[in-house]
């Protein structure tokens, strides 16, 4: 997932130890165990907090829902984007689709063993194909007009409440809510690391229904066509490309 670095490329909390870390002792279930490694890309990087400068004023937001389709192996995935509910994790990623950041870039991890879990990608390293695979996950979009990368802040809205919290997961913000925008089966969500304003450019799709992940991070949409597509994704495939079909003037800059 991502990186345990100053990044967000790790993805839920708690990620398969024994699959990345050999000899993590636990008593907790498979899917308990997923989140313990954070979907980090590389747990050899140490962890420095990122600063996060007025993610409201310079993030972009979409006001309402777009499309976009992926094209991955010569096949679709449609994804349904929901800035209703995630105005600034779904505006992030439709400017990022529409400047074409996704476009050739690998899907660094797979995980479906011991049980599906997620297919994760949108590392800009990851365009080079001689950049070390060992490395992926630790990089975000840098954003040419600031020269620095940009991250966004968590957004999660919790079931009965006008917006997002922003910044916190729900159970250290002490809300019981249950999100609006749930982990089910073909969510699509931000990767990021232990720090909660993190997420730049990774995401991951889910490959099954994820709860425990709810409420800790930033789903803002769902595959609504080509879920299979997704599922016979492998690690190194590519997003050959990806566009905004519908939607693109609900963007907001």
């Amino acid at each position: 997932m991502k990186k345990f670095n100053t990044q967000h490329w790790f993805l839920p909390l708690l990620l398969i130890c024994v699959l990345i870390v050999a000899g993590c002792g636990s008593n907790t279930t498979s899917a308990e165990t997923q989140t313990q490694d954070n979907l980090s890309a590389d747990p050899t990087v140490p962890p420095s907090s990122p600063t996060l400068t007025q993610p409201m004023a310079n993030s972009p937001q979409l006001n309402g829902k777009a499309t976009v389709v992926m094209t991955v192996n010569g096949s679709p995935i449609t994804i349904e984007i929901d800035g209703t509910n995630a105005p600034i994790t779904a505006g992030n990623f439709v400017d990022l689709v529409n400047k074409g950041v996704y476009d050739g870039l690998a899907f660094h991890r797979v995980v479906r063993d011991p049980q599906p879990f997620v297919v994760q990608g949108g590392d800009p390293q990851s365009k080079d194909p001689k950049f070390p695979s060992a490395r992926l996950g630790t990089g975000g979009f840098i954003d040419p007009a600031t020269s620095k990368e940009r991250m966004i802040p968590l957004e999660i809205k919790p079931k009965g409440a006008e917006q997002p919290i922003y910044s916190k997961t729900l159970e250290s913000a002490r809300i019981k809510a249950a999100p609006v925008l749930s982990h089910t089966r073909g969510a699509v969500a931000m990767a990021r690391s232990q720090f909660p304003d993190s997420a730049s450019s990774q995401f991951y799709f889910a490959l099954a229904d994820l709860a425990f992940l709810d409420g800790s991070y930033a789903v803002f949409g769902y595959v609504t066509d080509g879920m299979d597509v997704v599922d016979q994704i492998k690690q190194g495939d590519r997003i050959e490309s990806a566009k905004v079909t519908q939607g693109l003037e609900n963007l907001k800059n």
